[in-house]
């Protein structure tokens, strides 16, 4: 069934949106999705019935069977990754783009903001454009007339009002398109990452701006790729994989389920008795032939809890004899490629004295504070001098699983305290054990 859009939702009076079973499919090939397009309109118009359930050559699902309903003053998180689904869902919700099958009811207005300047005809000028949009949410002249001064004044471009929108930059564009779909008091308010554009004083005006909405009723669809976002905003998360609904519930439980699927280790390291190669380079006077991550009792691991002890042990074997006085060098990034901890012995102050036949080396870390982080060592073996690169290796993977209420990149301890105002010039005294 296509989506129908009703002022009326027999079940629940509190549901302001529901959605039932929702699919949409699209065409890799631009020639045989105009040639569907036009197969499809010719059996619409001569009354025959187009073939939802299956996909024909080149056709994939970009949303397949999805429900949910959105009650009065909620907030929903679209959670996924890149290709998900998210905005095709949203844009189903709009009324953009028609549902394949499956059926969606809104009641109230929507506003939306789902990508930058939708919405917007760009030879028309911004405030043109204003009564458009007012016009689309059922306005009339006279309701926008009342709003379009404090439209105008959040969006900062007063000067620009009268220019074409097609001249305005994407700040511009944004800052227009959020105070459009802000200020006529919809009832349901979709936004797609509107939180991660504009300056920074532009989103501390978005969030004050959502938190009133809020505090009035206002329902939203929020889609963010910044879980602090999701966390601080959602009631519940709608996590999509492929078009289809992996997890529909509380939002800590789906963003914890997202940032592990984010952070799966392909089997890198054997635990199979074999030999992990990893890619290498140097002189080879020495060489490490194994390199894997411990706990303290020796057994190997791929994976830790955010703050646990790991072990990086290397076995080694001299090839052309004793390596006086070397440098152990280890660098950690994150999926990023960002360098997440760099050190050495030397840096440390600790001599490896000489290496020689064979041994294994070991760098204990009490605590690795890294939050919902897939680690990757580099390691690299100097002589004494860091003249001569004896070996390098990297590509050791450690997943380190960190809780879903924090979601920085590294979870450290804190303590939160409040003084007197008497007592401020006093020294605060932080307990050893926090850091």
């Amino acid at each position: 069934m296509s989506s129908t859009s009703t002022n009326s939702i027999n079940t629940d009076s509190e549901v302001l949106a529901r959605v039932e079973g929702v699919s949409k499919k699209f065409c890799r090939s631009l020639k045989r999705s105009l040639w569907y397009g036009l197969k499809d309109m010719a059996a619409e118009a001569t009354g025959g019935s187009r073939n939802h359930d299956r996909l024909r050559l080149d056709e994939f699902w970009a949303v397949n069977g999805v429900s949910f309903k959105l009650r009065h003053g909620e907030c929903l998180g679209l959670i996924g990754g890149n290709g998900a689904g998210k905005t095709t869902l949203l844009k189903m919700l709009n009324g953009l783009i028609k549902p394949d099958k499956g059926e969606i009811e809104m009641r109230g207005r929507v506003g939306a903001l789902i990508a930058l300047g939708a919405g917007f005809n760009p030879i028309l000028t911004g405030r043109e454009n204003i009564y458009v949009n007012g016009s689309v949410l059922g306005l009339t002249k006279r309701e926008v007339d009342e709003k379009i001064e404090e439209i105008i004044d959040f969006a900062e471009i007063r000067e620009f009002i009268d220019s074409p929108v097609q001249s305005y930059s994407s700040g511009m564009a944004v800052r227009l398109g959020f105070a459009v779909a802000s200020s006529l008091n919809p009832d349901i308010l979709l936004l797609d990452e509107v939180l991660a554009v504009g300056d920074m004083q532009f989103q501390a005006k978005c969030l004050n701006t959502l938190g009133k909405m809020r505090s009035k009723g206002s329902s939203f669809i929020l889609v963010s790729h910044s879980m602090v976002n999701i966390t601080r905003y959602c009631d519940h998360v709608l996590y999509l994989k492929k078009g289809q609904i992996a997890y529909s519930g509380r939002t800590e439980q789906g963003v914890e389920m997202l940032l592990k699927d984010m952070m799966i280790v392909q089997p890198t390291n054997e635990h199979d008795g074999k030999t992990h190669k990893m890619e290498e380079a140097g002189s080879f006077a020495v060489v490490i032939e194994e390199a894997y991550f411990a706990t303290g009792k020796g057994e190997r691991v791929n994976e830790i809890a955010c703050g646990e002890s790991v072990n990086l042990v290397l076995h080694y074997r001299c090839r052309k004899g004793p390596v006086v006085n070397p440098v152990l060098e280890v660098v950690l990034r994150d999926q990023t490629g960002d360098a997440w901890f760099h050190g050495s012995n030397k840096i440390s102050g600790v001599d490896l004295a000489e290496l020689r036949d064979t041994g294994r080396l070991t760098v204990a870390f009490p605590s690795l504070p890294a939050n919902n982080q897939v680690l990757s060592a580099a390691i690299a073996l100097w002589d004494s001098s860091m003249d001569e690169l004896i070996y390098w290796c990297r590509g050791l993977k450690l997943r380190v699983v960190g809780h879903p209420s924090s979601t920085g990149r590294v979870r450290i301890e804190c303590q939160w305290l409040k003084q007197p105002v008497q007592d401020t010039s006093r020294d605060i005294c932080v307990p050893d054990n926090v850091c």
